[in-house]
């Protein structure tokens, strides 16, 4: 980054912070759980462990503000950290609360719901999943039609969720239902707090391509949500959804996240062979770590804000397949015999590497798809050149 003078002085001091505190807290379990990391997040009792250490240093969210709890990082801090927690492999968090729920709450949630929701998500105690997408409403997210209705104090939930990763591990569920007539498209959708303890629930496993369980279809049957739970007014869900979006996009496929890819492959493809492809790579990872740096100085896009978020899922998602893609030609003909569970760690034999090359590369076809798929991204990157 810097090369003299103060600041180069002050990011040596935060790397030294980062680099004690790592050796200090990373220990051989959890970073063997970071090195086995498939999907979008590593094994959850290693995650859980290692986000209540990063809550006791004060770095569980690294964009909030101080005042939420969070670390109050500047865009470069962010950078170092998570370049650290990768080299060091640290687990992957699953943290659709800290990255997407929580930043809302902060901007369009009640106190209450500040105040209740945002410690235990901070700690780790709150694992958030996201039920959006329904058998007929994936993409396009206007055809939902999964209700609440009022029933007193309280909404009762009828319908389901599907491709919802991480339900069966989640106990809170942020989800989008239709309050309003059928068929009215946006209008009379309201944006809704559950937990996923409530009466009625039900999870249903969707095994991925990979053999990894990270999807799941939930049902709600007469579920019963206080009106307390509501984000926003009844029927204006849509424009805080689109907000969630515009949150979870710049974040779900983070620079971090494309380095750990990087690293998982480069640690069986570093030959003669495959160094061009893989310096093309790491320059490619350069490029969008200084384009997540640039468009996310405060930690999250502006509201209103499509292009960035569009731009930085785009573009990770993309790059994180071809990374996906170059383990499973260096893996050969053995990225085709199996593909899951690993074998141990320290295993380097032609099956080993075609386990778990194969794995990666199925398991990265769904990074093009969740949180809107590229050609969605892109009609919105046009759409919002096009404002300007």
């Amino acid at each position: 980054m810097t090369s003299d003078g103060p600041q180069a002085m002050a990011e040596a001091a935060f790397l030294a912070e980062v680099r004690a505190f790592l050796a200090e807290n990373l220990t051989t379990d959890l970073r063997a759980a970071g090195r086995r990391t498939v999907g979008l997040f590593s094994d959850i009792a290693a995650g859980r462990i290692w986000q209540r250490r990063l809550q006791a240093r004060g770095w569980a969210a690294p964009s909030w503000p101080k005042a939420h709890g969070g670390a109050g990082w500047s865009p470069l801090q962010r950078f170092l950290f998570d370049r650290e927690c990768v080299l060091n492999d640290a687990p992957a968090l699953f943290a659709a609360g800290v990255r997407s729920l929580g930043p809302l709450l902060i901007e369009a949630g009640s106190e209450a719901q500040r105040q209740r929701y945002l410690p235990a998500i901070l700690s780790g105690d709150d694992l958030w999943c996201q039920g959006f997408s329904e058998p007929a409403a994936g993409s396009d997210l206007a055809a939902i039609r999964s209700r609440a209705d009022r029933a007193g104090t309280r909404y009762r939930l009828n319908g389901g969720k599907i491709w919802t990763t991480g339900a069966h591990l989640a106990n809170r569920m942020f989800a989008l239902m239709r309050t309003g007539a059928e068929g009215a498209g946006r209008d009379g959708l309201t944006f809704l707090l559950v937990d996923m303890d409530s009466p009625g629930v039900s999870v249903v496993p969707i095994p991925g391509l990979s053999g990894e369980h990270e999807f799941n279809q939930v049902f709600f049957d007469d579920t019963p949500v206080p009106l307390a739970n509501r984000v926003g007014a009844e029927g204006e869900g849509w424009a805080v959804a689109k907000r969630l979006m515009q949150l979870a996009r710049s974040n779900n496929t983070p620079a971090a996240a494309v380095r750990r890819a990087l690293q998982q492959v480069r640690a069986f493809a570093d030959t003669p062979e495959f160094a061009p492809r893989l310096a093309a790579l790491a320059i490619d990872l350069q490029a969008f770590e200084q384009l997540e740096m640039r468009l996310l100085p405060g930690g999250r896009p502006r509201p209103g804000d499509d292009l960035a978020p569009s731009l930085l899922k785009l573009v990770g998602s993309e790059l994180r397949q071809r990374i996906a893609e170059l383990g499973l030609e260096v893996a050969g003909p053995y990225g085709a015999i199996r593909h899951w569970p690993f074998e141990e760690d320290g295993q380097s034999s032609p099956a080993a590497i075609g386990c778990e090359a194969s794995a990666r590369y199925l398991a990265s076809r769904a990074n093009t798809i969740y949180s809107g798929t590229s050609e969605i991204q892109r009609n919105l990157i046009s759409r919002a050149l096009v404002a300007r």
